[in-house]
């Protein structure tokens, strides 16, 4: 094997398979990434046996041939090395890497000995822009659980129907939701998936330069395919939560406030506020303003109040600061956010509507 390739397409490469890269196993070729050079393309493939990426670049090849080698020390010393063309070959057992004043000489393991790359056979596929599935995951993935009680709430459920993409993602602590519209007449029938949270949001923060996703599915797979990037994992078994019968059909209070008013004055409470699991939120019907009360034993106290619109009696209810800040962060470009309480032991609703529209339930706590 020899061939000649830039710096900054190689780089790039290792760091989109580097996703595949196994880190605890003791098999050392799943720590290993699978260099295959023929035509004028060099494919790089890494797997941990749950997840495999193969990403393809466009290289001078000379001889044709393949190679396994360390997939974290190639990544390391690419990296590092300068934007100008890098030579690798390959012979007994050691992969030669020279760019400009820089040698290496690493060690190799056998290609054939690498597991063969997943076979799939889709049962549906869809086709979604990569920049705004990428922003509608950004915004429900902190809500996927990270308990190992219930993988199913680990993962995110994606829905394509009637020209409506919907993510969905709950820990039962909260829930969100995001969904858009879009051109889907093309569907045979509604998608449905449900995706590991970590696996989606990797592979939208991949630095590919595509503008669409293929999803594809299998039995027991998720596949995505953006441009020369090939990214498979497994599918989550077992079903999702019916998350519809939690969004309540009314409301006893509610009121509208600017984002960014909002935003500060729970940055201003952060102080207090970080350091306590919950607070008091009160939707203030005769000041028309929301109070954002915090109190911590070993800190002192805050108060804050931002001003809105309010619809109803007044009414107040123990929220987790921490779900209320990532709900506003995550609605940071939208102008106002609508919210919407029944009654203290019940969650709080919040809303943003625009191009992506948000809504985010959050259980109340002990106040």
């Amino acid at each position: 094997m020899k061939f000649t390739v830039s710096q900054s397409a190689l780089a790039r490469a290792l760091s989109i398979v580097g996703k595949g890269i196994s880190s605890g196993s003791t098999i050392p070729m799943l720590s290993g990434v699978y260099i295959k050079a023929e035509g004028g393309t060099v494919e790089l493939r890494t797997t941990d046996l749950t997840i495999s990426v193969k990403s393809a670049i466009a290289a001078n090849v000379e001889e044709d041939g393949a190679t396994v080698v360390s997939g974290k020390l190639l990544a390391n010393i690419v990296k590092n090395l300068p934007d100008a063309a890098i030579a690798i070959s390959s012979e007994q057992g050691v992969v030669k890497l020279t760019c400009q004043s820089s040698s290496y000489r690493l060690n190799s393991l056998e290609a054939r000995d690498f597991p063969e790359f997943p076979v799939f056979e889709f049962d549906q596929t869809v086709v979604l822009p990569v920049q705004l599935l990428s922003t509608m995951v950004s915004k429900v993935y902190k809500a996927t659980s990270k308990e190992v009680t219930r993988p199913i709430l680990a993962g995110i459920l994606l829905t394509v129907e009637d020209n409506t993409v919907r993510l969905v993602a709950t820990d039962f602590y909260r829930l969100v939701v995001c969904d858009t519209n879009r051109e889907t007449s093309s569907l045979a029938r509604p998608f449905e998936a449900v995706i590991p949270g970590t696996v989606f949001y990797n592979v939208l923060n991949l630095p590919v330069e595509a503008d669409e996703v293929v999803i594809g599915l299998t039995d027991n797979q998720v596949v995505f395919s953006l441009g020369e990037t090939t990214y498979v994992s497994r599918r989550l078994g077992g079903s999702y939560p019916n998350y519809k019968q939690l969004l309540p059909s009314s409301y006893n209070t509610a009121a509208r406030v600017q984002v960014a008013d909002i935003a500060a004055a729970l940055r201003r409470v952060s102080a207090i506020a970080a350091t306590s699991t919950s607070l008091r939120f009160e939707i203030d019907g005769d000041s028309s303003a929301i109070g954002l009360y915090s109190t911590a034993a070993d800190a002192g106290e805050a108060n804050e109040a931002v001003p809105c619109e309010v619809e109803g009696n007044s009414l107040s209810v123990g929220l987790n600061y921490h779900y209320l800040l990532d709900c506003v962060s995550a609605v940071s470009e939208y102008d106002e956010l609508s919210i919407e309480l029944q009654d203290r032991a019940k969650p709080g609703i919040f809303k943003a509507y625009g191009d992506i529209n948000y809504l985010c339930l959050i259980m109340p706590t002990d106040i």
